[in-house]
């Protein structure tokens, strides 16, 4: 949660739904074929199976073409993805997936109730269960669940996740503990490495298989989690940003909710869409800033942190104060 007396972006420069769609299509005009909702907590914004029909027709050929006369001839989007908490997922997971929502993730990093209210301040395990459950009724074919690792927290769970993967049909995916938005507490003494983990999960389960890793340089979009393979088929896996970065197979940006560009999950600032979009730029001049941003980037974020000698959390809380832009649930997880 975000720290005490936060500042919260004003409503009048949020993205209204017409908007995300329309540089979401400028975007897939560019070769980006895959999205995903995420925050924050997306499910918050109301109404929001619209904008994933908006985005799902858009992906579907729906916007402008590359001159910005008209629909594009052919589909765009490959995939249309949504993270969410749970909390409200089971409420929308049906009304997600008629609207066009291909994938659901959900985070969930404890299944002890004391230690879900500890860390989530809201809610409970109860509900996060309920929206899995809907999400699958609902049909959703794929089910992610993150589970963010912390020395002296949680770590004591890899294989009880692990087993509630394979009970509720759903691929568990560790996530090393990050030093970035809010997590003004981060020490490098709570990160648990993927390396422990595959010890820990190993002894309880016998032999891992290896199934993919992100750096594979195969020619396939860059994922960030390597993925692994139990004796019984049950497959997990690990994001190990903190420890392992990919940087330099980092093929993904972020979109705040007002507009702003994003290179790197670790970025102190941004491109500003929202400006040129709102003053009447047209869509090959929006497309031209993308463009120059993203040949002009040399984000290593996460590398440039891993080689610190003296590493602590990214941002004091008085910053994150100051400019929401530096949380994490304004630029996405």
């Amino acid at each position: 949660m975000p720290e005490d007396e936060y500042v919260w972006l004003e409503r009048q420069e949020i993205l209204s739904f017409e908007e995300i769609t329309r540089l979401a299509g400028i975007f897939m005009d560019l070769g980006v074929d895959r999205l995903r909702l995420t925050g924050g907590e997306p499910l918050l914004r109301r109404d929001l199976p619209r904008l994933v029909r908006m985005l799902a027709e858009t992906g579907r050929g729906g916007g402008e073409d590359r001159h910005g006369n008209g629909a594009a001839a052919t589909p765009r989007l490959r995939d249309l993805a949504l993270t969410t908490n749970g909390l409200l997922l089971g409420a929308q997971a049906r009304s997600l997936r008629d609207a066009g929502l291909d994938r659901v993730t959900v985070s969930l990093d404890t299944l002890r109730p004391d230690r879900f209210r500890q860390l989530a301040q809201r809610g409970s395990v109860a509900q996060v269960l309920d929206g899995i459950s809907a999400a699958r009724e609902a049909g959703f074919p794929s089910i992610k669940v993150n589970a963010v690792i912390i020395r002296g927290f949680n770590e004591d769970e890899l294989a009880q996740l692990v087993d509630f993967g394979r009970e509720v049909r759903a691929e568990i995916r560790f996530i090393e503990y990050m030093d970035v938005g809010g997590a003004t507490r981060w020490s490098m003494g709570q990160v648990v490495s993927r390396r422990e983990m595959l010890q820990q999960l190993t002894e309880r389960f016998g032999p891992i298989e290896t199934l993919g890793l992100r750096s594979a340089g195969n020619g396939q979009p860059a994922a960030p989690a390597d993925r692994f393979r139990l004796g019984d088929g049950t497959t997990f896996g690990i994001i190990s940003s903190t420890t392992a970065p990919f940087c330099a197979h980092c093929d993904r940006a972020r979109l705040t909710p007002d507009g702003l560009f994003l290179l790197c999950l670790y970025a102190r600032q941004g491109v500003d869409l929202k400006s040129p979009l709102r003053q009447g730029a047209g869509a090959e001049e929006v497309r031209a800033k993308i463009i120059d941003a993203w040949r002009g980037r040399r984000d290593r974020g996460a590398e440039e942190r891993k080689a610190l000698r003296a590493r602590g959390p990214l941002f004091p809380a008085e910053a994150l104060r100051q400019d929401p832009h530096l949380e994490m649930h304004t630029r996405g997880g």
